[in-house]
């Protein structure tokens, strides 16, 4: 069974730091949702290092999303099913909370499946904000990739990955932009898509040579 190991390398190659995910987890709580294949453990699709030198990782086959501590090795917290469902892109807020795009397949307290922005405040897993959609829980849905970021205006992108739809929502939910993806592609695993990972927003700014 596969389970994933993080390293920190510097431009030469040379090993820095690493960490073995199955030297922390405990296969009797930290299970793989029930649908997904046994010959990988934690399916890690996210790693954000934080300037502390912790980080952060998202597990999608376990649903879970934990702060490492660099120094031990031990997580900090964990958030985990069932407020959590294969979930993809977490990111520390400059309030503490995290962010992310909860897909929402293989939920374990509900048997409908649809997909969810969170921010989460990790300590309780208590949810203070989220973006879900209100007219059909159905049409607002990605069960793979897809990705969130938190605007400086105070507002959410929203990447709905296999959809090929990108939006933004206020802090009220409503929605000010969007933008779906015209070109289609051929995959091994979804067919003809217009399928988008992840999306960020950059600001002019970052780019004084195009002004």
């Amino acid at each position: 069974m596969y389970a994933d190991r993080v390293v920190e390398v510097d431009r030469d190659g040379k090993l820095l730091w690493e960490w073995s995910s199955w030297e922390h987890l405990d296969p009797e709580v930290d299970v793989i949702t029930p649908a997904d294949l046994r010959d990988e453990w934690t399916h890690s699709n996210t790693i954000v290092p934080l300037p502390s030198g912790d980080f952060i990782i998202s597990m999608r086959n376990l649903s879970t999303v934990a702060r490492i501590d660099r120094k031990t090795g031990d997580f900090v917290w964990k958030i985990t099913p069932p407020l959590l469902a294969q979930q993809h892109d977490p990111s520390l807020l400059d309030n503490g909370n995290v962010l992310l795009f909860n897909n929402g397949t293989q939920r374990r307290n509900i048997p409908l499946i649809f997909s969810n922005v969170i921010e989460v405040e990790p300590a309780s897993s208590n949810v203070v904000w989220q973006y879900r959609d209100t007219s059909s829980m159905m049409s607002f849905f990605s069960s793979y990739i897809s990705g969130v970021q938190r605007l400086p205006n105070g507002n959410t992108l929203i990447c709905e990955g296999l959809t090929g739809r990108m939006f933004e929502v206020t802090p009220d939910r409503e929605v000010v932009w969007e933008y779906t993806n015209p070109y289609f592609f051929e995959t091994r695993v979804f067919g003809n898509t217009n399928a988008v990972f992840r999306a960020r927003r950059y600001s002019a700014e970052l780019f004084p040579r195009l002004k």
